[in-house]
């Protein structure tokens, strides 16, 4: 896969569009899957299908896997991060009963902070245009949310979970561009995913039951989110990551929120007003501002 896009710029020039589309139906895959199933148990189950899936693939494509031991540890790690971390907080603040609405503005910061991080860490300096894109997409992400934000259900239990899931996607995605820079799509995300099921393993077993509800809703919401989350935008998001800048990867997902309501409203008829539409055209031309070389 890595080559294909290599080889044709204009697959390339899609991705970060197409992983937008598709990241973004994570949120309504996990409010259709997790009334069957607790967060942990749901991610085990999803991972543990993943696995098999690309394991499979990898072996039948001969795919390369590394070669020194502190390969195999660093992509481990930023699975941990990225998968482990990063979905175990958004499920787990969402199944505790933070809206989703403030979960998305607070891992909405995730640009900022990795523009931050992101001279000492990957050695990017983010200029003032960058910067001042970023603010303007945080401002148009905070419209978007701010009609559907609700104080039913904040407590520090949520909160710190959402900065949990916020802390794991920042620097999982600074610790990939700066140390898996060899990662191969298809046998790196098995070691990633391998990492990250281990990790709340532990969890899932010391605090939940691990029982699953197998209904039509449960299996169609899992189907989706292993096919066009876990296969397809984790390995755009790869890709995207390997061929761009910290800074401009993160600005994506600035536009993560306003799709995801856009695709609340034509999937479950979720309102949309005035602010909302108004913050989905800041925040693009946020992004815009700050991806633009």
């Amino acid at each position: 896969m890595t080559e294909k896009f290599e080889s044709r710029p204009w697959l390339l020039f899609l991705a970060p569009g197409l992983f937008v589309l598709l990241w973004s139906t994570g949120f309504i895959g996990a409010k259709l899957g997790l009334p069957f199933a607790e967060p942990l148990t749901f991610l085990l189950v999803r991972f543990a299908c993943v696995i098999g899936l690309l394991g499979t693939l990898a072996w039948a494509l001969r795919r390369p896997w590394p070669h020194r031991p502190m390969q195999w540890f660093h992509i481990a790690v930023a699975g941990v991060l990225l998968h482990g971390g990063y979905l175990s907080g958004v499920f787990l603040a969402i199944h505790r009963g933070m809206p989703a609405g403030v979960v998305a503005l607070i891992v909405g910061i995730q640009p900022l902070l990795t523009a931050f991080l992101s001279n000492s860490m990957v050695g990017e300096r983010v200029s003032g245009r960058q910067w001042t894109g970023l603010v303007l997409g945080f401002g148009g992400v905070t419209l978007v949310v701010w009609e559907k934000l609700g104080l039913a259900g904040i407590g520090p239990a949520g909160l710190a979970l959402s900065a949990m899931a916020l802390g794991s996607i920042t620097l999982g995605t600074l610790y990939q561009k700066r140390f898996c820079a060899e990662l191969d799509l298809w046998s790196g995300s098995v070691i990633q995913f391998v990492a990250a099921a281990l990790a709340l393993l532990p969890f899932a077993l010391a605090f939940e039951t691990m029982r699953v509800v197998w209904s039509g809703q449960f299996v169609f919401a899992l189907g989706w989110l292993i096919v066009v989350l876990s296969l397809g935008a984790i390995s755009l998001l790869h890709l995207i990551i390997r061929h761009g800048a910290a800074t401009r990867v993160s600005a994506l997902f600035y536009l993560t929120p306003p799709t995801t309501a856009l695709l609340a409203w034509l999937v479950f008829g979720e309102r949309m007003g005035l602010p909302g539409i108004g913050g989905m055209a800041i925040a693009a031309a946020g992004v815009a501002i700050a991806v633009r070389k």
